[in-house]
């Protein structure tokens, strides 16, 4: 079944696939409370919520019966930026380039729920996530033998590097678990720590969101912390720094899926004095159908008016003091 399974997902896009048994290790637990416990989850208090919590630590309060939890991921690293000209240009994070890689993935993992209920011959009951579950996803994908955690607190494929979306597919069906987990390939390497330029990274494997670029562009409500602001630079969506240094992604290579690229400069490293500009409607029209839709056109004018700042451009103005 296992083979079947691979055959499957492969055959739908996936890059990898393996099969994880429906509770996550002790270890990756204990993290996970102490994460929670030091306060590094910042503004997500949703990841605090004891319901939540309880989900986290036991998938059959998610699907009640499963058996084993299938996991995914895809490659998504677009390669090198299109070219640029001398404007002030916002980066956004890699992952954010293309199409929404929910839309991408959910429709696939369902089709993978199909082909092993047609394999079994019987009605299954499943659930499918693509990172918005209460599941501790790259535990889970430790467990099913699709990398490593490294120290930025990625999951790292010795093949893939760290270019990586996740999904799961929970079932109540007995299958074969993958294994044994990939222990940490990381060694005496420190880059990523000292690469982060918030210093987010507070320890290796420790990422405190309340210093994070990511969480505070996208998740962040509110003003960023004046600060944090000038060690943003002229990211606006995202960061992708300490991924970026790592000696795995030498090994990265362009993902097969078109709907991940950049079809502009535009989409890579958007002109920061247009995304000030945009209104409601004009924001709708450029990121409909993309990982920026969520964020907002506030959020996103708020982070645009930050790296303008952070370029010394003449155009900045006080645009930080006007969003």
């Amino acid at each position: 079944m296992t083979y079947t399974i691979e055959e499957h997902a492969r055959a739908l896009g996936f890059d990898l696939v393996g099969v994880a048994p429906p509770r996550p290790s002790e270890r990756d637990l204990r993290a996970y409370r102490d994460w929670l416990a030091r306060g590094d989850h910042a503004g997500m208090a949703y990841l605090a919520r004891p319901d939540r919590v309880e989900r986290r630590e036991d998938a059959a309060r998610i699907l009640p019966g499963v058996r084993a939890v299938v996991c995914v991921a895809v490659n998504y690293w677009p390669g090198p930026p299109p070219p640029s000209d001398d404007r002030p240009r916002g980066r956004v994070s890699a992952y954010a380039w293309g199409a929404d890689y929910h839309a991408w993935m959910l429709p696939r993992l369902e089709e993978l729920a199909a082909r092993i209920q047609a394999a079994v011959g019987r009605t299954i009951h499943y659930r499918t996530y693509v990172d918005t579950g209460p599941l501790l996803e790259r535990a889970f994908a430790v467990q099913a033998g699709l990398g490593f955690i490294g120290k930025n607190t990625c999951l790292i494929h010795p093949r893939f590097g760290s270019w990586l979306f996740l999904g799961e597919l929970l079932v109540d069906v007995d299958l074969p678990f993958s294994g044994p987990p990939l222990p940490s390939r990381c060694g005496t390497c420190t880059r990523c720590l000292q690469a982060c330029p918030t210093g987010a990274l507070a320890a290796p494997y420790r990422l405190d969101a309340r210093r994070c670029i990511a969480y505070l562009t996208i998740e962040h409500q509110g003003a960023i912390p004046p600060d944090l602001r000038p060690l943003i630079g002229d990211r606006v969506y995202g960061c992708d720094a300490c991924q970026e240094v790592c000696p795995w992604q030498r090994f990265a290579r362009p993902t097969a899926v078109a709907a991940f690229r950049a079809a502009s400069v535009e989409r890579a490293a958007p002109s920061l004095v247009e995304l000030l500009a945009l209104d409601e409607e004009g924001f709708r029209r450029r990121y409909a159908g993309t990982p920026l839709e969520r964020l907002g056109r506030a959020r996103l004018a708020r982070n645009a008016a930050v790296a303008l700042d952070n370029s010394a451009h003449p155009t900045a103005g006080s645009a930080v003091t006007e969003q």
